[in-house]
């Protein structure tokens, strides 16, 4: 069988799947391995590619939510041992899980969608950091802030630097914005995409 799509139904009926991936199907039973996965609770972090104007994203999530968005220059393989280390082993690339978030930054990228709706795991947020991360989705689509002001917004206007630190290390760049904090001359700052990334970032959403 060619089409790997399975609907709910058919992947709630064990007989069923296996009758659809024949052992010689790599395809079919590395899809079977996703949904027993999924259903008998066996599965850490489902991670799937996509395709974007920045370059290929990777996309994690746990069953709580999207953990963890990655630019290619990051190192795929480097990003899932640390969430295999940090959030469990058992990671398997498992798409479904992720199909939501991939259509999501569809939208975005396209220029439809302004904010975005998903649950988030914020199991790589932390302390200070987690602060700053919860708080950067208030900057608007559009709109900038600088790091002083970011300080300022949580609470602590003397952690500038710290504010940096947390934008270098947002598990969730783009769905959290940490691209539209800029320096307080209003250069650009650093970014775990790239300057070119972050450049990319606000011309698509200034052009809005």
């Amino acid at each position: 069988m060619t089409d790997h799509t399975l609907t709910n139904h058919q992947l709630t009926d064990p007989a069923l799947m296996d009758a659809m991936a024949p052992p010689t199907d790599l395809a079919g039973l590395h899809q079977l391995l996703e949904a027993r996965a999924e259903q008998e609770g066996l599965l850490d972090v489902a991670y799937r590619t996509v395709d974007s104007p920045l370059g290929t994203l990777l996309l994690a999530a746990t069953t709580t939510g999207l953990v963890r968005v990655a630019f290619e220059r990051e190192g795929f393989d480097a990003v899932l041992e640390s969430l295999a280390t940090t959030l469990g082993p058992r990671v398997l690339r498992a798409p479904r899980r992720l199909d939501l978030a991939a259509t999501q930054l569809d939208d975005y990228f396209a220029g439809s969608r302004t904010t975005f709706d998903l649950p988030l795991d914020r199991a790589l947020s932390h302390g200070f950091r987690g602060q700053v991360h919860h708080y950067l989705p208030q900057i608007a689509y559009g709109h900038t802030a600088s790091y002083q002001e970011v300080a300022a917004g949580v609470g602590n206007s003397g952690a500038v630097r710290a504010v940096g630190s947390a934008c270098a290390t947002n598990p969730l760049p783009i769905v959290v914005p940490c691209h539209r904090v800029l320096r307080s001359d209003g250069s650009l700052g650093g970014y775990l995409g790239g300057t070119a990334a972050k450049t990319a970032l606000l011309t698509l959403e200034h052009a809005a």
